[in-house]
């Protein structure tokens, strides 16, 4: 599966108070915490306000937490029936994090939600899950097996869980065998820490043989409107390849900062340092309401930008993907390891 970005553009032309209870039925139970009064309290109220006055409703920017109310922990199920591990910090901070497709779906600090899903997401396990930190793996877009791998739209199992965080693995199975007949472990390791969510890829090459994988998460990030988003980073000077012009064309980026106001489909090479701004979410500092930076400290190199611009059933307005992404395949001899490493650091510039 080996595919440089100029042969994939040729193809393509053709802590607060807080107590935690813990129930005793077992490892994978839930957990309470008990969240005393505290600062992240005040923020949320403050955003819920904020929020109420502009038209968003508390579903965009999340409820205030009372003074000791409990919010709980641990393995939980959707309506559709789908399993899902709940983190919870001693702030009252949330993320969740699905077992099918390892996907992690949501993340929110003081009340604001951070991570998208679709509107048009299916979450009863029909199909891969459209939001949140998607896995590609072990490819990333089209190839010789399905669209992005196998890793989204499979069940994952837990390894190891705490009340703020959660291993899940991916191992062989019948269904992945007959696509890509490989040795492999992957172990997806989400943690909710106090100042960011920080979530670590292992791939183990279990066998003897070597094999070739692409990596990626295709990351959903919320805004408030798409004309609100900028995203800053390594992005000027760079060559990135546009889908959307001739069915791929290699092109040189003469932006320090992206704005959207087209579909977008754009592999940035080299660039693995994002920060999203929007306009339109918290608190107003400098003309700048919050920032989102995507911390990738080990593995992902490059970035791509998504967003079906235009597209009202998807919600294309309250939604970008930047994509963390290992382009250039791997080779991963038997035995050896990879591991890609990224966090999501909210702050108020």
């Amino acid at each position: 599966m080996k595919l440089s970005l100029a042969v994939f553009a040729a193809a393509l032309a053709s802590a607060d108070a807080f107590s935690i209870t813990t129930n005793s039925a077992g490892a994978l139970s839930r957990s309470s915490i008990v969240l005393g009064a505290s600062k992240s309290k005040d923020k949320t109220i403050s955003r819920s306000k904020w929020a109420a006055a502009r038209g968003y409703g508390v579903a965009a920017v999340g409820t205030a937490v009372a003074d000791d109310a409990t919010i709980d922990a641990g393995l939980m199920t959707n309506a559709e029936g789908l399993e899902y591990v709940r983190l919870v910090n001693s702030k009252g901070d949330t993320a969740d994090a699905y077992l099918y497709g390892g996907v992690v779906t949501s993340y929110v600090v003081g009340g604001q939600e951070y991570i998208a899903v679709r509107p048009d997401a299916k979450m009863d396990g029909s199909k891969p899950i459209s939001g949140g930190l998607s896995h590609c793996w072990p490819q990333f877009g089209p190839g010789d097996i399905q669209q992005h791998g196998f890793a989204r739209n499979v069940n994952w199992t837990v390894r190891s869980m705490t009340n703020n965080k959660v291993e899940l693995e991916m191992a062989p199975s019948d269904y992945t065998k007959a696509m890509w007949d490989k040795s492999f472990l992957c172990v997806f390791t989400v943690t909710l820490e106090e100042s960011k969510l920080a979530t670590s890829m292992r791939v183990e090459n279990t066998g003897a043989e070597s094999f070739d994988f692409q990596a990626a998460l295709h990351s959903y990030f919320t805004v408030s409107a798409i004309e609100n988003l900028s995203i800053a980073g390594s992005f000027k000077g760079k060559e990135f390849l546009n889908k959307m012009v001739d069915g791929g064309t290699m092109q040189t980026e003469d932006r320090d900062e992206i704005t959207i106001s087209e579909e977008y489909d754009r592999v940035y090479m080299g660039v693995n340092d994002p920060v999203l701004k929007d306009s339109g979410i918290g608190k107003t500092v400098s003309d700048i309401i919050y920032f989102l930076t995507v911390c990738n400290t080990a593995g992902y190199k490059d970035t791509v930008l998504w967003n079906p611009y235009g597209n009202e059933g998807m919600g294309y307005n309250n939604f970008v993907c930047v994509e963390s992404v290992k382009f250039d395949p791997v080779t991963l001899e038997g035995g050896a390891s990879w591991t890609g490493d990224m966090s999501l650091v909210v702050g108020d510039l």
